[in-house]
């Protein structure tokens, strides 16, 4: 993540007064320096800021980094009562963002210094902003060499050398090269990254592709691509296993070109270092080209604030209680710090960095485990340091407030036209999965040609096979549907995307699904049908009675059957069939209803291809 400073004419300010700043720009994520006293300040002299056309005033003081009770007070000066969770349409947030020396203009105008948040900072406490390590997250294929490139990039510490080897304890680590320090987060893939992401915690500044050198960019380097491109994130691609006989380091480029990533070389802006983490060549290379990139993007944050984090993992311990691994992203956490993370609240007993030593303070960029939470939160979630106990309740008000709000303007297709229209919403952003690349191929195709004056399809990712966690996490984080072609998720990915307010999906021929998008671009979508699974079954045995008669002896893993429901047959993470029960059985005898934790037998009209280890979802259907 990119940051910026932007100063302005010293006439716009006083030498004494004090600011709390966000800069976020197209490319970076938000950083903060200290809180602000409002203040009145020319058009021409501010820096701008782009609203949409309403926010709520816990998202006006989210952006603007202020508590929401400042934001309150604001409006009471104009004659407006509002709370947290209050609708502002863009007049009003002019108004209050004027008293902080911001001009706002409509959302989707380009401000000159193309910072979304920009607020004029004292040269005083400029000086407050220092360089930070950079931090760095790896993605890549499976088995392409990510965890053994991490081993050969800690071999390189001098210093775990001379405390006598690694043992890294938590999930994030430090290691210092040519006396500068690099932090890595240790994610087990894209989806905990994107899972970061989706709760606004955008936390890496550099993702480091890993792509083997024999195999090339696979279906898992495809997502991790995807993945990253939405971060917005500069990327450096790491060749490995250039060791190997049938390397073709050429192919990976040319690869790595159809997926959008132009490397430097040829005319591109990513670079790409040949790599062998086995033998560690070109190990030290990438260190460089990590450093380069972040003396690039001059990564400062204010030390001198209170501190404001995310965290990476976190787990209950059986002795200790909560325990939360955290990266510092602003200001320096102490020891007795009072924090909030997410909705729990705590006191800081003892912090613990990567080394497993205990210390009693932790600047920007370093990560640490914490012990003194009442609840143990999820990757993903902000810490901010508090004065006291009151203050923390307030916040975890606010941001209960913000959570719901989040989940209320979440996309669906039946409300795609009202948010494009009221601004909302530019484009309709998609993850398409299918059964088959050819029938991928031709959905993408003709999704691209989708174009209204009202918006356009934008396909975030796409890939054949059934639909994932790391597909509901991408969706989250990028606003998006997902669209399932002849693949159904399981029940719990589909669990998971309504804890989100995800919405999937389901087509089986592709221009029903092509005329759905572009009718609920144009505001014509009618109401449609909306199917409720209401159980989930694993078929254990197959029996044949008679000639042609199969009997599924079926175990009722989750919810219910029902004589009336429809069934779906799942294989492999993909629908083979859709239809309706013809028989219904406990032992001999018809049932009506089998619930979970029972056995039945189960008898589908039309279909006797079920198989052992078959999924069958039961599922009604009722008009939405």
């Amino acid at each position: 993540m990119v940051k910026k400073k932007i100063s302005s004419a010293a006439g716009s300010r006083t030498a004494n007064s004090r600011k709390r700043v966000v800069v976020k720009s197209e490319e970076a994520d938000i950083v903060e320096v200290e809180e602000v006293e409002p203040q009145t300040a020319t058009a021409t002299e501010s820096p701008s800021i782009n609203l949409p056309n309403f926010m709520t005033v816990a998202q006006l003081a989210e952006v603007l980094r202020v508590t929401s009770v400042t934001i309150v007070k604001q409006l009471m000066r104009h004659g407006i009562m509002a709370n947290v969770t209050q609708l502002l349409d863009y007049e009003t947030m002019s108004k209050v963002v004027a008293e902080f020396g911001l001009n706002a203009q409509p959302d989707g105008v380009q401000s000159e210094s193309k910072d979304i948040v920009a607020a004029v900072v004292p040269d005083s406490e400029q000086n407050n902003m220092s360089l930070r390590p950079p931090i760095v997250t790896i993605l890549g294929h499976v088995d392409h060499g990510k965890t053994s490139l991490l081993d050969a990039i800690r071999a390189t510490n001098v210093v775990d050398k001379e405390v006598g080897g690694i043992t890294q304890s938590i999930g994030a680590y430090q290691i210092e090269y040519n006396d500068q320090k690099v932090t890595f987060i240790d994610t087990p893939g894209h989806e905990a990254f994107t899972a970061m992401r989706a709760r606004g915690a955008n936390v890496t500044d550099i993702v480091v592709l890993v792509v083997a050198a024999d195999d090339g960019v696979m279906p898992q380097t495809v997502e991790a691509i995807n993945h990253a491109l939405a971060a917005k994130v500069p990327i450096v691609v790491a060749i490995n296993k250039i060791d190997k006989a049938d390397a073709d380091l050429d192919k990976v480029k040319r690869q790595l070109v159809e997926r959008d990533i132009v490397i430097e070389e040829w005319g591109g802006d990513t670079i790409v270092v040949p790599v062998s983490a086995k033998e560690g060549t070109g190990v030290t290379d990438l260190l460089e080209t990590l450093l380069l990139v972040a003396e690039v993007a001059d990564l400062r944050a204010d030390w001198e604030v209170q501190a404001a984090g995310v965290v990476v993992e976190a787990e209950l311990h059986h002795t200790k209680g909560s325990l939360a691994t955290v990266l510092v992203q602003s200001g320096t956490l102490h020891v007795g710090d009072h924090i909030v993370v997410a909705q729990s609240t705590g006191r800081i007993k003892a912090m613990t960095n990567d080394q497993g030593i205990r210390i009693n303070e932790a600047g920007p960029s370093t990560p640490v485990e914490i012990m003194g939470l009442d609840k143990t939160p999820s990757a993903g979630d902000s810490l901010e340091v508090v004065s006291n106990d009151k203050s923390a309740k307030t916040l975890v008000q606010d941001r209960i407030s913000e959570e719901s709000l989040r989940h209320e303007q979440s996309v669906s297709l039946s409300t795609l036209y009202a948010k494009i229209s009221a601004g909302k919403l530019r484009d309709l952003a998609l993850i398409i999965k299918s059964d088959t690349q050819g029938s991928l191929e031709a959905i993408c195709d003709v999704l691209a040609t989708i174009e209204t004056e009202q918006g356009q399809v934008k396909i975030i990712h796409s890939g054949s096979g059934g639909i994932t966690e790391s597909d509901v996490a991408l969706a989250v984080a990028s606003n998006a549907l997902i669209v399932g072609f002849n693949v159904r998720a399981d029940r719990q990915i589909e669990k998971i995307a309504q804890s989100e307010s995800v919405e999937v999906r389901y087509y089986r021929i592709i221009y029903e699904l092509v005329e759905d998008l572009q009718k609920a671009l144009e505001g014509l979508l009618e109401p449609t049908l909306q199917e409720t699974t209401i159980g989930n079954a694993e078929v254990r045995q197959v029996f044949t009675s008679g000639k042609r008669t199969v009997i599924a002896g079926c175990y009722v893993t989750e919810g219910k059957v029902t004589r009336a429901s429809s069934v779906r047959v799942i294989r492999d993470g993909q629908e083979i069939f859709n239809g309706t029960l013809k028989s219904l059985k406990r032992f001999k005898d018809d049932a009506r209803e089998v619930s979970s934790g029972y056995e039945c037998g189960i008898r589908i009209d039309g279909f006797d291809e079920v198989q052992e280890s078959d999924t069958l979802s039961f599922f009604i259907v009722e008009a939405k």
